[in-house]
């Protein structure tokens, strides 16, 4: 007959292979500790290792020599010789330069023109496209093929056909036997044709933003309606409309900053002209830079205007934010 302390041990051999106490468990060694460590400095360093290509681009290309023309809006610079510190004068000539004063009416002119022909000619062109219309692959295309052509063929294509003399409206216009006009050669009627013919090139934008929002829009809420009585007026203006307002406000503040920023169809058409009549505040600020070489006013013209641009922009998502559209 074998003991009993034999037994017990047979019975539970837990108590010999792992005796309690804290004493009992491994102890870590200080590599394991510091493993996870290394792992997540490891991936981090990786992935600074992707970002940092495009971080110095943007810091080379937009950080940097934003805060050095902030530095250069409180000098007088002419490019050459030793930079004078002014101050703030720079700033307070704004105040008093009748020719931006003007070059700030003509982008307004310009603005009130543009943002809202291309806002609504945007949206009309979606709810057509929207439809199940024979090809209309093709005619996406098309209308968004102006988009993507540059500024430059723009302003040629711009010249040709308001030419006063040989350009296609007046050939139009003498077929038809009416007066013709001078149009870019008009003070009166250049920032029309400017604004016209990016209305041409700008409007796709807001029409492709228009149409991937009418996809989302449920069929069956406009559907519901039209069974409720409401006609298609009734349907698009109570049901259609309101789902679109956030992709309306951005379109809008879009545009708006676009607008503001008008330079390359300018200088490729007018050049300013005639009389100054086209001048836009990103033309002035160029032609102040680069041809009156003076890069410290200058400077001081592009903060302002980004000063204008940003509480617009801020002022358009406060109030979109209280009225619950949330455009941003």
């Amino acid at each position: 007959m074998r003991p009993r302390s034999w037994r017990r041990s047979a019975l539970t051999p837990s108590a010999h292979a792992q005796p309690a106490g804290p004493a009992a468990a491994p102890a870590r060694t200080p590599e394991r500790r510091r493993g996870p460590r290394k792992d997540r400095a490891r991936r981090a360093l990786t992935g600074w290792g992707f970002v940092s290509p495009a971080m110095l681009v943007v810091l080379g290309l937009s950080i940097l020599p934003a805060v050095w023309a902030f530095v250069l809006s409180l000098q007088d610079w002419n490019g050459f010789s030793t930079p004078v510190g002014v101050g703030a004068d720079n700033y307070r000539r704004l105040v008093t330069d009748t020719d931006l004063h003007a070059a700030v009416g003509h982008t307004l002119f310009y603005t009130v023109l543009f943002v809202p022909a291309s806002v609504l000619l945007g949206l009309g062109l979606a709810l057509l496209l929207n439809r199940s219309l024979f090809l209309v692959g093709v005619y996406r295309t098309a209308i968004f093929l102006p988009f993507v052509a540059s500024a430059a063929a723009t302003g040629i294509l711009t010249t040709y056909l308001f030419n006063p003399q040989f350009g296609l409206a007046n050939t139009v216009l003498r077929a038809l036997h009416l007066p013709q006009q001078a149009w870019l050669e008009d003070p009166s009627q250049a920032m029309v044709v400017i604004a016209l013919m990016s209305l041409w090139g700008q409007a796709a934008f807001t029409t492709v933003i228009y149409l991937a929002a009418l996809q989302d829009i449920p069929t069956e809420l406009t559907e519901a309606a039209r069974i409720d009585g409401c006609n298609r007026w009734q349907a698009f203006w109570h049901v259609t409309f309101p789902q679109l307002a956030p992709v309306t406000v951005f379109c809008t503040v879009w545009q708006t900053i676009g607008a503001i920023q008008l330079f390359d169809l300018v200088y490729t058409t007018t050049r300013g002209g005639p009389l100054n009549a086209t001048e836009t505040i990103v033309y002035y600020l160029w032609q102040t830079a680069f041809k009156g070489l003076e890069f410290g006013y200058a400077s001081a013209v592009a903060y302002g205007l980004f000063a204008v641009t940003l509480v617009i922009t801020l002022g358009v998502v406060l109030y979109s934010r209280r009225a619950k559209v949330q455009a941003f």
